[in-house]
């Protein structure tokens, strides 16, 4: 049943692949910016920012 809908509207499967490509790269700098956040976060915690004394 796949085939004959594949065969009506031959478009689907590169229009299905390009929003799986924009899911992962989405997902990709989602968890780039989540790491990048706790990284800063910890480096704040342990002083790394504060002005030496």
């Amino acid at each position: 049943m796949s085939d004959e809908a594949d065969a009506d509207n031959p478009g689907a499967a590169r229009r299905m692949s390009a929003w799986m490509i924009l899911a992962v790269v989405a997902a990709a700098l989602v968890v780039c910016c989540c790491s990048a956040a706790v990284g800063l976060l910890i480096s704040w915690w342990a002083g790394l920012f504060h002005a030496p004394t």
